[in-house]
């Protein structure tokens, strides 16, 4: 194989690289949280961080107790104020050539998930005989 033919294969290890630079920024941007002073990410956490494959950029992902729209405009305005510091804690915490942009968004997934149980919950009730002639009022 030749030199040149080596050099423009796909690097398969890429993706792994990128999962564990977003688990390291996960890590470190959750520690850095713990020490501002902020009430609006008081009971916020990250629950993952997507890195594009040539680390320019990073999508933290978040959330909180009770979300809700309003609440988690509130803390991405919150996010954004920190944006610049918690972009240093990346750089001075990792050995990256370029610290990747932060970028933070509310993880709906979670929330998805809630809603979907409480569907199930509510379509259980109603497949039942007893519950379904209470709820008709017989």
């Amino acid at each position: 194989m030749t030199r040149r033919a080596k050099r423009f294969q796909p690097d398969h290890r890429a993706g792994h690289r990128t999962a564990r630079v977003g688990e390291l920024i996960r890590r470190i941007v959750a520690e850095s949280m713990e020490q501002l002073d902020d009430d609006r990410l008081a009971m916020v956490s990250v629950t993952g961080v997507d890195v594009d494959r040539d680390l320019h950029r990073a999508v933290v992902w978040f959330t909180s107790l009770g979300d809700t729209e309003d609440g988690d405009a509130d803390i991405a305005e919150a996010f954004e104020e920190h944006a610049r510091g918690l972009r240093r804690s990346v750089g001075d915490q990792t050995r990256l050539r370029r610290t990747p942009e932060l970028v933070f968004r509310p993880d709906a997934v979670l929330r998805s998930a809630e809603r979907i149980e409480r569907l199930l919950d509510g379509r259980d009730g109603a497949a039942d005989p007893e519950s379904r002639q209470e709820a008709e009022g017989r």
